[in-house]
């Protein structure tokens, strides 16, 4: 079956939720900026941001109070509708959570490389070269790196991926924390994002996936997971 093309509005909203959910610039209850001001930094006619912030009010992320805004809801949260909160607060061992990811993340490569709009492949890079400063820089780089691979699982445009993340967070919080002290697996990530990020500026969906599914099974061999 032939996927429906997505309208520019559609990619407008999903941006607007890219900048809350992985860019962290507006937090629930937040005021966005005003129309004029908005429309510019996303570069598109007021029409068209008017009705994807109509979708989000629809998909209960946005709220508008006459004469006060546009605010990101209070309630916003991503799993309710699937039934995943409860999930999400499980602790599964880092043997569980990598096995997720493996079944999982390299398909989400795969599907990022063939429907990423070209503002969300900016993201992933973006995220993806953050990431590697920040190793180099020997600072924190938790954040960057589910920001990293939730802007890959948000271009997949398929709405379950996008809400097992914050499950898969824990094996990647857990995944930092492990590793920061092997420099061997260090290395491993850097260069298996360089490798995930060509594949997916080429947008070559194999080889995207392969990468992916190497840069998995790289860690689980460091943790001693799988032989």
């Amino acid at each position: 079956m032939t996927r429906k093309k997505r309208s520019l509005a559609e990619n407008v909203a999903d941006n607007i939720l890219a900048m809350i959910t992985i860019d962290k610039k507006f937090s629930s209850g937040d005021k966005l900026p005003n129309e004029i001001e908005l429309s510019e930094v996303l570069q598109v006619s007021r029409t068209t941001l008017r009705e994807a912030i109509r979708i989000l009010v629809a998909h209960n992320v946005l709220e508008i109070y006459r004469g006060k805004g546009t605010f990101v809801k209070n309630n916003l949260d991503l799993n309710e509708d699937l039934g995943l909160k409860e999930l999400s607060t499980l602790q599964p061992d880092v043997k569980d959570l990598y096995e997720m990811r493996l079944i999982f993340e390299p398909q989400s490569a795969y599907y990022a490389a063939k429907r990423a709009n070209d503002r969300e492949l900016e993201r992933i890079l973006y995220y993806g070269r953050l990431e590697e400063e920040l190793i180099l820089k020997k600072e924190d780089r938790t954040e960057a790196e589910q920001a990293f691979h939730k802007s890959i699982a948000k271009a997949t445009h398929n709405e379950f991926m996008n809400r097992l993340m914050p499950i898969l967070y824990q094996a990647i919080d857990k995944g930092v924390l492990l590793s920061d002290t092997n420099e061997e697996m260090i290395q491993n990530t850097l260069n298996d994002h360089r490798m995930i990020m060509e594949f997916l500026a080429k947008r070559d969906a194999e080889g995207a996936k392969t990468a992916m599914k190497l840069h998995i099974i790289h860690a689980m061999r460091g943790f001693g997971i799988i032989e």
